[in-house]
């Protein structure tokens, strides 16, 4: 595929399964110009790029291949979440994470590096040998420590590979998140649905913490106004007790920590 905006563009709504005409009536163009686009005969403005790219839900580093391929400088920056201006949005984020003690949270990107967790997220993930900028992706597909410490490993790994492929058809395709998909798959087989077993509310997974065994399912947030690519990227997962064994014992857990301050 060339570099053009129209050969992009092209690509793009091959990937959202769209026609020419449904992107024109989402875009709010004639279709008649989504073609002249596409074979090159149009030049688009900054604003259609932009108007456009909102139709087929481009991620917005995408966003500025378009703009770079339609002869427009890049609109949308990756900032690190320590720099000065992104304060405001690290205090939130903290916030979130702080406030969710004693149960577990996390902040992660798009391939599931650990960028941020409270202090029972970090307690967790100390005892698989991870901390800040590790590769959660990494751990589930690849850690012997994780999965030893997973009591339903089969059921993470099914319903990790299905939240992974929605997360690379969300981004238009991702190699590394389709390749650890694609493994984990592989690992959990298929699972049968009976049809005289209602299934679960939720699927929790089960951590086995020294002799007990710990059940969490979670909840994942996302800045819905983001245009930074990086906190686009961003998601906040919180973990809940999925039984009154796993609160208790959470609970107790920081009673004893307020007590030895």
């Amino acid at each position: 595929m060339d570099g053009s905006f129209g050969a992009l563009l092209k690509d793009w709504r091959g990937r959202r399964r769209i026609s020419q005409l449904d992107l024109s009536l989402s875009a709010d163009v004639s279709a008649r110009h989504i073609a002249f686009l596409e074979t090159g005969r149009s030049k688009p403005s900054r604003d259609m790029v932009v108007q456009l790219s909102e139709a087929l839900m481009v991620p917005r580093a995408d966003r500025n291949a378009l703009l770079n391929a339609a002869g427009f400088a890049a609109l949308y920056r990756r900032r690190d979440l320590t720099d000065a201006e992104m304060a405001h949005v690290h205090a939130a984020v903290s916030w979130t994470l702080e406030r969710h003690d004693p149960y577990p949270a996390l902040a992660v990107d798009r391939h599931w590096s650990i960028v941020m967790a409270n202090q029972c997220g970090m307690s967790l993930l100390g005892g698989v040998g991870l901390d800040i900028g590790d590769s959660l992706l990494d751990a589930i597909t690849n850690s012997p420590a994780l999965r030893d410490a997973v009591d339903n490993w089969s059921d993470l790994a099914h319903h990790m590979s299905v939240r992974l492929r929605t997360e690379s058809t969300h981004l238009g395709g991702d190699a590394i998140l389709d390749a650890a998909a694609d493994k984990l798959a592989e690992e959990a087989g298929t699972k049968p649905e009976s049809a005289d077993t209602a299934l679960e509310a939720v699927v929790p997974t089960r951590y086995r913490v020294g002799d007990m065994v710990l059940s969490f399912f979670s909840t994942v947030a996302q800045f819905g106004s983001a245009e930074d690519i990086a906190l686009a990227d961003l998601k906040i997962e919180l973990m809940f007790p999925a039984d009154e064994v796993t609160r208790q014992a959470l609970m107790a857990g920081q009673d004893q920590q307020e007590h030895s301050v």
